[in-house]
């Protein structure tokens, strides 16, 4: 059983880091469709160019190959650990995630699912939550006071936001009564009315609308990239270069992924498919494909509103923060235990 235990959590993190790879590509070719242009098309191999496919795979070998500068004043080894504590802990939270559910084979019982437990939920939010300590150690460790501002002002954006993602799951785990993610995800199995499926997104609708912005904010992606924005502001990873810049780049795909999965996870039924009854080998296979597809497109989702909504300030973000969701996230919490408590 070790074994298999080691092979779904192989499994977990090969599926963050070809998803994380694949979404360089999306990014570039999604955006090029919103502005009518072609988009990165020149990376080839032998003349095969496949619409732009190899620009990771150019990417990744540019990162390996730059100079690992490191500032005079800078701290070495806190310099060099806070890329891999933003990055490890990302990874840490793939491993929780529910891929699948339980199959009979060979006389057994397998769970797809790489670490099962009873506060997955917990695990999850406490792994992301960690993953702030990497984002201030960059900027402090840098030696420089421009680095530093842009960790504190990335730490106060993530803590702000995960206070908001922490409340709005607060309803959705009332509801489903439970702190387990393969549990919630069974919970969502039944049909209401004999044949809506009883999934987050229709039960909790307010609650999916919240934990998907407030998820956003958490992966410093646009219009929440505040502590990143180059371009405009200094962010905290301005003293870095080569690969462990590259490694600060893959944690935010890597987020967006693990924010994806507890939205698949919560609102939208899991692996499981409407109407149908997985079972067997085959049918872990079908669990896979329909959790790797949910995820796949809320991907899509957080992609569009990338290159759709302009950056927001940092007063309108921690305002939009504190001042709106977290207080209709509280009231969804007190709406879901009332009705749960009246209409058990």
């Amino acid at each position: 059983m070790i074994l298999w235990v080691f092979a779904k959590v192989s499994f977990a993190l090969a599926f963050g880091l070809g998803i994380a790879g694949l979404l360089g590509w999306v990014e570039r070719k999604q955006s090029a469709v919103l502005q009518d242009r072609i988009g990165a098309n020149r990376a080839g191999i032998l003349g095969l160019r496949l619409l732009g496919f190899f620009h990771p795979l150019a990417d990744a070998l540019k990162m390996l190959s730059k100079e690992d500068f490191v500032p005079r004043k800078a701290h070495r080894l806190l310099h060099a650990a806070a890329p891999a504590i933003s990055l490890g802990f990302a990874l840490f939270c793939l491993a929780a995630l529910p891929f699948g559910g339980t199959i009979e084979s060979g006389g057994r019982s397998w769970s797809l699912q790489p670490l099962e437990s009873p506060v997955g939920l917990l695990f999850v939010l406490g792994m992301l939550s960690l993953g702030v300590h990497g984002v201030v150690m960059a900027g402090y460790a840098s030696g420089s006071n421009y680095a530093l501002i842009g960790g504190l002002r990335g730490a106060a954006q993530m803590i702000s936001y995960e206070v908001c993602l922490t409340s709005t799951l607060a309803a959705a785990a009332s509801l489903y009564g439970t702190l387990d993610l393969q549990e919630a995800v069974l919970w969502q199995g039944k049909l209401l009315g004999g044949w809506l499926p009883a999934w987050g997104i229709f039960l909790q609708p307010l609650g999916f609308l919240l934990f998907l912005t407030a998820g956003a904010a958490v992966t410093k992606r646009t219009p929440f990239d505040i502590p990143e924005g180059e371009s405009e502001i200094v962010g905290y990873h301005v003293e870095y270069s080569g690969m462990k810049f590259g490694m600060f780049l893959m944690t935010d795909f890597i987020e967006s992924i693990v924010i994806s999965g507890l939205v698949v996870t919560f609102f939208l039924g899991g692996w499981q498919i409407p109407a149908l009854r997985l079972a067997g080998p085959w049918g872990g296979l079908a669990m896979l494909a329909a959790f790797s597809a949910k995820v796949l497109l809320v991907l899509l989702l957080l992609m569009q509103v990338r290159w759709t909504l302009p950056r927001l300030r940092f007063d309108q973000l921690l305002g939009l923060g504190w001042k709106n969701i977290l207080p209709l996230s509280l009231a969804n919490f007190l709406a879901t235990i009332w009705a749960v408590y009246l209409w058990p």
